[in-house]
C-alpha cells in the first residue's frame, strides 16, 4: 500500500540572499550529467566552458538547450557562433569539467580534441559529442538559452560524469 506523500515544510525567504541559497540548494538535489560546450569566437579561437544545464528538447527534429549566464565573458561569441558542441564528460574528465569551469586559463591547452561542424571542437574521451546548429536564443532571467539544431553525434560506452549536491559523483547500478 503506498503511502501519502509527506509535504515538505517551505519556510518564507526572509531576504534575496535566503531565496537564492535556498534555490541553489534545493536545484542542487537534481542530479545532472556534465558538459563542455565549445564554439569557435568570431576570430576563430576555440573556446569552452563547463555546464549542466543541458538537456533534451526534441527527438522530431533533434534540439538541445543549454543555458549561459548574460556575464559571461564568452556570451557574445557564443551568440555569433553558427555551431556548438556538447561533448558529455566521462566519469574520468573531472579535471577536463574542472579546467573548462575556470574564467582565465588555456582551457585547451593538452586537451586532445579534433574540428567539428562549424569548427567546434569536440573533445576526445567523452560519453557522447553533439554537433549543434546554433538555431535560436532566448531570454531567461539572468541567462540566455541557447538552442541547438543536432546535426551529429556519436557517443561511447562509458559512465558519465555526474553532478549532484555541488559535488562530482559517480553513478553505480541499483
Amino acid at each position: 500500500m503506498n503511502k501519502p506523500c509527506e509535504p515538505h515544510s517551505v519556510s518564507p525567504w526572509n531576504s534575496a540572499e535566503d531565496g537564492h541559497r535556498a534555490l541553489r540548494d534545493a536545484l542542487g538535489a537534481f542530479a545532472t550529467g556534465v558538459t563542455v560546450v565549445t564554439a569557435l569566437d568570431p576570430d576563430g579561437r576555440a573556446i569552452g566552458l563547463t555546464v549542466n544545464s543541458f538537456n533534451t528538447v526534441s527527438l522530431d527534429p533533434p534540439l538541445v538547450l543549454w543555458s549561459l549566464s548574460l556575464a559571461s565573458p564568452n556570451l557574445a561569441a557564443f551568440r555569433k557562433a553558427s555551431h556548438f558542441a556538447v561533448n558529455v564528460l566521462a566519469a574520468d574528465q573531472q579535471a577536463v569539467s574542472e579546467r573548462f569551469a575556470q574564467r582565465n586559463s588555456d582551457k585547451f591547452a593538452d586537451i586532445d580534441w579534433r574540428e567539428g561542424l562549424g569548427g567546434a571542437p569536440l573533445l576526445s574521451g567523452c560519453c557522447a559529442v553533439l554537433e549543434c546548429r546554433n538555431e535560436a536564443q532566448h531570454a531567461g532571467g539572468d541567462h540566455l538559452i541557447f538552442l541547438g539544431r543536432v546535426e551529429g553525434c556519436s557517443r561511447q560506452d562509458k559512465a558519465p560524469l555526474v553532478f549532484h549536491g555541488g559535488r562530482y559523483r559517480a553513478l553505480r547500478e541499483v
